[in-house]
């Protein structure tokens, strides 16, 4: 019987567990799932004949490269500052790796190790990144096969709450990493617009946001994503004079959030002294400047410092959040991130029955026999409730799917890579469709 270590049994885990467990039991494969928290790992897990729930802390190396080294194809769902070490296992062991992860320049840089020990590293096999990058190529390569100069490339994800279960003034609830929400963007954006570079700092990125057309759903708000420009080689569009990936949100949260960011609430750089002994309401007094000419409540002088009116949107999100309340903070020693995150984990939490929806959009402009074409392809899905939600499928379906492509010996690609070649993503794609991930396509044609 051969075997399957997914490490990590979070949020995003439950539909490649899922997956992975029914094909184990087609194909009598085991699945070991392993967590710092063996009771989530053996309620993924649910007593099923092919696999089992155990503890693991990564950080001890001996239980980790154990684990490992009982695998022949190893999932990653750890942070992605994680990664390293596992990689570095599996190199040592000669174990395949996949994860949904962005892949670093520590990766990268074990390309030649990897491939010299026959070993495949797959990164970016999620959702964004992941089901952007195959969709994408596949497009990108028939526009080409067809004859067509692609002239622009722009790609949009977001992760949001579906309309039926949008209920708060933000249009936004949580259905990923926390952490990552209020870390997202920090950095400078950089992407190319008419054959120039562009360069979108942190402090002004939620400012400078672009509006799309998601059919059937109306406007939605989108900001740039850290680096585009890494990208052209990647798809193999060099010479483009347009590419921008960003992130999707609904109408008024770029606004909202940019007032957080302007207040001082995303910062991760420092302890908040004695935070479990304060207030959010004198939390937000701290970040006022004193002066002897500043009168009226703490949330209007904090509407003054935003620019806003006390009953503006903006402010009116602020107010829901609770920021101006008389409650005490409860976190000692917490950085202001931290204590936005936790804020939000409670006020933006998914209901038990409610619904998640992602929408993922591409799109290509480019010419063709003397004509010029804008194709915008758009895929939307909605979770089924607050477990089975959209975005666990879309990050973990295409994990699953490419384990077992791994298992049976299909991929023949070894070093460090990402899902941009047609042995992955022709089947992914077609497996994927089976699932209802699907891209609607609009085209619109000009002489």
């Amino acid at each position: 019987m051969r075997n399957i270590l997914i490490i990590g049994a979070g949020r995003s885990a439950t539909a490649c567990i899922k997956y992975v467990l029914e094909k184990a039991k087609e194909y009598n494969w085991f699945v070991t799932v392993a967590d710092a928290n063996p009771a989530m790992a053996e309620a993924k897990v649910n007593n099923h004949p092919n696999g089992r729930g155990t503890w693991l802390d990564v950080a001890k190396t001996n239980d980790r490269r154990e684990l490992i080294g009982r695998a022949d194809v190893i999932v990653s769902l750890l942070p992605a500052h994680l990664h390293i070490e596992v990689a570095q296992d599996c190199i040592t062991l000669k174990k395949h790796l996949i994860t949904a992860s962005y892949v670093s320049s520590s990766l990268y840089s074990m390309t030649e190790e990897a491939r010299s020990r026959q070993i495949l590293i797959m990164g970016e096999m999620g959702l964004d990144p992941g089901i952007d990058h195959m969709s994408a190529m596949q497009k990108i390569n028939q526009i080409k096969r067809e004859g067509g100069k692609i002239t622009a490339f722009r790609s949009y994800t977001g992760g949001l709450v579906a309309p039926e279960s949008d209920d708060n003034p933000w249009h936004y609830k949580i259905s990923w990493s926390p952490r990552n929400v209020v870390l997202a963007g920090q950095g400078t954006a950089q992407f190319l617009e008419n054959n120039k570079f562009k360069y979108i700092p942190y402090n002004r990125l939620f400012k400078e946001y672009r509006l799309i057309d998601v059919p059937g759903y109306g406007p939605y708000e989108v900001y740039a994503n850290r680096d585009s420009l890494l990208y052209r080689e990647v798809y193999g569009l060099s010479g483009i004079p347009n590419i921008l990936r960003g992130t999707i949100r609904a109408r008024g949260f770029c606004d909202a959030w940019n007032a957080l960011i302007k207040i001082g609430l995303t910062d991760s750089s420092f302890p908040i002294i004695d935070s479990d002994k304060i207030t959010f309401h004198e939390l937000m007094d701290a970040y006022l400047s004193p002066s002897d000419q500043d009168t009226g409540s703490v949330k209007d002088r904090i509407a003054t410092l935003l620019g806003e009116t006390p009953n503006s949107p903006v402010m009116k999100k602020l107010d829901w959040l609770g920021l101006f309340r008389k409650k005490k903070i409860k976190l000692p020693n917490a950085t202001p991130s931290l204590i936005l995150e936790q804020l939000l984990v409670d006020r933006w939490a998914l209901k038990p029955q409610d619904k998640d929806m992602v929408i993922m959009q591409h799109e290509f402009e480019y010419e063709k026999g003397g004509k010029q074409h804008h194709l915008t392809s758009t895929l939307a899905m909605k979770g089924e409730n607050a477990e089975d939600t959209a975005m666990s499928k879309l990050v973990g379906l295409p994990l699953g799917i490419f384990v077992k492509l791994v298992m049976q010996g299909r991929i023949t690609s070894t070093g460090v890579n990402i899902p941009v070649m047609p042995e992955v993503y022709e089947p992914v794609m077609e497996e994927l469709a089976t699932y209802g991930v699907r891209f609607e396509e609009r085209e619109k044609v000009k002489p």
